[in-house]
């Protein structure tokens, strides 16, 4: 899932950050920087996706000749002047052969971690590279995409999973009771797979192929989602209003066993669930050796579904409020805490150091992910 519009790291950057190696003050070696969730909808964030980026733009030499000379050409153009930090580059590339000098420490993916706590630092292992660590922001800011989908997801699961368990036999069917049909929504190919993967963090239910590919390539795992066959309104429209009987019929004899799924209100859903389904086609239902998803595709849910019986500090904003220093998030106690100024107890900093100088340095599995993230109804069964 490559970019098809620039595989240029030093291009991959808000246009401001190309003139802040000339805004520090004099003498700076270091800078430290850290995000973390603020606060939302949910009292928790799901952290996911850090891993994909770290694969995708840091590892191993980003920095070459041609990329350097792209980048000075672009940003020569874009602000007519010469602004861009060719030195700085050059430095990586001959001193660190083009591998970028910074250290990123995170939780590991999948924790569940309450709002307004550090989530992951960064900062330059070169004095000379400082000015690094903040160019990399706009890049790394983009986990808050695969961290939301993966904690509204949950979330849902923890709603789903406590009416399950209070109306189902057992939790087994948990991982299929939300279905990802999300690709067709998505704004590309790449964030399909990003924002696919991290639902499937929680479920093992989806369409979207490129979630299935993300986990593949950036979290070692087989296949980590399923699906089944299923109409859509076309396939069933072209049998004619008066054959749908026929076109429902195909869908049961094409697919005789495991879950199927016929969507069912091309014309009158009342009558496809009452008469079609619930009498004409009923023996071969019953005679099928899998479940029937009788699927209702539009009308109000809760109405539909159960009439047919299926299944810094600035002085304007105080929540951006700074944290001081270096930084560890421990866990004691059953609650997680972050320390700011270096005073941390290292022995309760559940940080792990994920990149370092060009190299990943922790590759998590799906199935990692999966059970650091995985809800406390299921961890307690």
């Amino acid at each position: 899932m490559a970019s098809s519009i620039t595989e240029n790291l030093l291009l991959v950057t808000d246009s401001y950050k190309v003139t802040h190696h000339l805004q520090y003050p004099p003498n700076t070696t270091a800078v430290y920087s850290y995000f973390e969730s603020r606060g939302g909808k949910f009292p928790c964030t799901v952290f996911f996706g850090l891993q994909y980026i770290i694969k995708r733009w840091l590892t191993g030499q980003v920095v070459t000749k041609e990329k350097i000379k792209e980048a000075k050409e672009v940003y020569h153009l874009h602000f007519s002047n010469d602004y861009f930090n060719e030195d700085g580059w050059n430095y990586i590339l001959e001193h660190h052969n083009g591998c970028l000098p910074v250290r990123i420490r995170a939780v590991p993916e999948g924790s569940v971690i309450p709002f307004k706590n550090v989530l992951f630092t960064v900062e330059n292992t070169d004095p000379k590279c400082f000015w690094l660590t903040n160019y990399l922001e706009t890049l790394l800011v983009q986990a808050w995409y695969p961290m939301t989908v993966a904690t509204n997801s949950r979330y849902q699961k923890e709603i789903i999973a406590k009416y399950l368990h209070e109306t189902a036999d057992n939790l087994d069917s948990l991982p299929f009771k939300l279905h990802d049909f999300g690709f067709r929504g998505s704004t590309s190919v790449e964030s399909a797979g990003i924002g696919g993967a991290g639902h499937l963090v929680n479920f093992k239910g989806t369409d979207t192929i490129a979630a299935i590919c993300a986990a593949r390539k950036f979290y070692a795992c087989n296949i980590a989602g399923f699906s089944i066959p299923a109409a859509e309104h076309s396939t069933i429209t072209t049998w004619g209003r008066e054959g749908e009987r026929e076109a429902f019929s195909n869908m049961l004899n094409n697919f005789p066993s495991g879950a199927v799924s016929i969507v069912s209100d091309s014309y009158d859903i009342w009558n496809a669930c009452e008469n079609v389904l619930g009498q004409q086609l009923k023996s071969l239902i019953e005679n099928r050796n899998g479940t029937l998803v009788v699927r209702p595709d539009s009308g109000e849910p809760a109405e539909v579904v159960v009439k047919v019986n299926v299944y810094k500090q600035p002085v304007t904003d105080l929540g951006k409020k700074s944290k001081k220093g270096r930084l560890t998030l421990e866990y004691s106690d059953g609650q997680y805490k972050t320390v700011e100024e270096g005073k941390g107890d290292p022995k309760k900093d559940v940080f792990v150091t994920v990149f370092e100088n060009g190299k990943l340095l922790k590759d998590y599995t799906f199935d990692e992910v999966r059970a650091n993230a995985e809800i406390d109804l299921l961890k307690t069964a």
